[in-house]
């Protein structure tokens, strides 16, 4: 028995109730019908989409098209996994669809779409905090084991250099003695933070704004800082002086990467940091669900990161730059792992964005 249209009330309250994000689509894939939670999944509306072409959302290659199409001439039911789709405001969504076609005159398609962004982003987040909790405890191991030869050959050099009457002999003692402690201070650094959290009631923009007069002072004027604030954000329970050596840390990096996509001078498009904060309700970091998160976006208009080193920037000695220590960005995920939080990177050329988690709970 064929179903009715979906203008047709007969099959479109059953749709409008369901939580799966459902189109339907004309025989020429233009968009007939979407229920609520596929107008909530794009982020557009039933009047708004209705006749356009279902090829302005599906950013595939001509071959998916090809398929919608052959769909509608052989009946034929198909399921295509980790597509992207469009947004209206910009930004690619990932998901899984199936198309079934309905046997009417003309033929639609009925599609039903379930997005992957989420559990991409939670698997994602899983690793990275496993990554982690495995890079700590290597360092540490390894710490322990650079720290106690250190010591000894640190303290032979002071016996040593005691006992020496020439100044010139104890000068290479003193060359000991300050390359040992720079190699545990490297340690030291390393490890990060080691310091108790100091918890007080925090503004995210206080700290951005700290950062960003710090950043305007180095640059001496020559950086555009541009800021995007959700003045609803509440306080939040954290630590403001680690809180803003971490932000540092990041839009460092951002102001050194926008100089170096413009060398420094000014063009038509100025070296930019933007700055942007919103909330997210009902988030999942890693495998644990908050009620309310602050996002913060630190974003740079430089040349962005190679992509072979954007999963392992986070890594200590791992730096995109020949001048880097690569441990500025491990301090970082380390400060706000210990607020709960998580600092992902999304790169692409003319424009890095650090995007840093954090629970806007009372307590890290």
């Amino acid at each position: 028995m064929a179903l009715p249209s979906a203008h047709q009330t007969g099959y479109k309250s059953i749709l409008d109730s369901l939580t799966t994000a459902v189109l339907v689509l004309e025989d020429s894939l233009a968009i007939q019908y979407l229920n609520p939670a596929a107008e909530s999944l794009f982020e557009t509306s039933m009047t708004r989409s209705q006749g356009q072409p279902f090829q302005d959302i599906l950013v595939e290659s001509e071959d998916a098209l090809k398929t919608l199409f052959a769909a509608v001439r052989n009946g034929q039911s198909y399921t295509r996994r980790e597509a992207e789709f469009l947004l209206t405001s910009g930004s690619r969504l990932t998901v899984d669809y199936s198309v079934t076609p309905i046997s009417l005159e003309p033929t639609e398609l009925l599609i039903e779409i379930q997005p992957r962004d989420r559990l991409m982003r939670i698997s994602r987040e899983e690793d990275i905090i496993s990554q982690q909790e495995t890079t700590r405890i290597l360092v540490r191991g390894m710490a322990h084991e650079i720290k106690n030869p250190l010591g000894g050959i640190r303290g032979a050099a002071q016996l040593l250099d005691r006992e020496l009457s020439s100044e010139d002999q104890r000068e290479y003692t003193r060359v000991i003695i300050d390359e040992a402690d720079r190699l545990r201070s490297l340690v030291d650094r390393m490890l990060g933070p080691n310091k108790a959290l100091k918890l007080a009631p925090t503004n995210i923009h206080e700290i951005l704004e700290r950062v960003g007069t710090l950043l305007e002072a180095e640059s001496k004027g020559r950086l555009n800082f541009e800021r995007d604030y959700d003045p609803s954000i509440p306080e939040f329970k954290g630590d403001k002086e680690q809180l803003i050596q971490a932000f540092l840390n990041i839009a460092r990096n951002a102001m050194e990467a926008a100089f170096e996509n413009q060398g420094g001078h000014s063009s038509e498009e100025p070296p930019t940091i933007t700055f942007r904060t919103r909330t997210l309700r009902q988030f999942t970091i890693g495998n644990r669900r908050h009620k309310l998160v602050c996002r913060v976006d630190v974003i740079d208009n430089g040349p962005g990161i190679p992509p072979e080193l954007v999963q392992n920037i986070f890594y200590p000695m791992i730096s995109g730059r020949a001048s880097g220590t690569g441990l500025g960005l491990s301090i970082t995920q380390s400060i706000i792992g210990q607020h709960r939080g998580l600092v992902e990177c999304e790169s692409e050329p003319g424009r890095t964005d650090f995007i840093i988690f954090l629970p806007l709970e009372d307590t890290p």
